[in-house]
């Protein structure tokens, strides 16, 4: 059932099975506090399509950077409802290195709230969105580097033991 509804959401989109599409969508997605990861979408592009090896690593940084927009978005709203500030270790060590911490957006688990917390403390923007890119940017080139980099044998036993 849950497979019939994607194949139907993705035939009402027109988007691809596999594709730059997917990969934003996915890379958007992954960037907000949801959890998730973009990692296995780019990396099942680029090893079925390696020609477009760029273009899947520019389209997952630009959605997993406009997800991380959507984040500093709901911290700087969050700071608008919520009046009081609270002195917590993040709230400091953001307050110490500012936007440049954006270079950490990528990290697993933590990425994402210092993303929301950025703009909880109003961070200035475009130096936040910077330096997220950056990040993200790096992320996908370093882990998809090293995916490649594994034999092909060893992807073979590990689809023969999943499936």
């Amino acid at each position: 059932m849950i497979e019939a509804a994607v194949h139907w959401l993705l035939s009402m989109l027109a988007l691809p099975e596999i594709g730059l599409s997917s990969v934003f969508i996915i890379s958007f997605i992954s960037a907000t506090l949801l959890p998730m990861g973009s990692e296995p979408a780019v990396f099942a592009v680029i090893k079925s399509n390696p020609a477009i090896f760029w273009q899947v690593i520019i389209v997952a940084t630009i959605g997993n950077t406009l997800g991380g927009m959507v984040d500093y978005g709901i911290g700087y709203a969050a700071k608008q409802a919520f009046d009081r500030e609270r002195e917590s270790y993040w709230y400091r060590w953001l307050q110490h290195f500012g936007a440049k911490t954006m270079l950490l957006a990528w990290l697993p688990g933590i990425g994402d709230p210092i993303c929301t917390l950025a703009g909880w403390l109003r961070l200035p923007f475009w130096p936040s969105v910077f330096y997220m890119a950056v990040g993200k940017f790096a992320r996908y080139i370093v882990i998809t580097w090293l995916l490649l980099k594994v034999p092909e044998r060893v992807w073979t036993k590990i689809a023969n033991f999943i499936f």
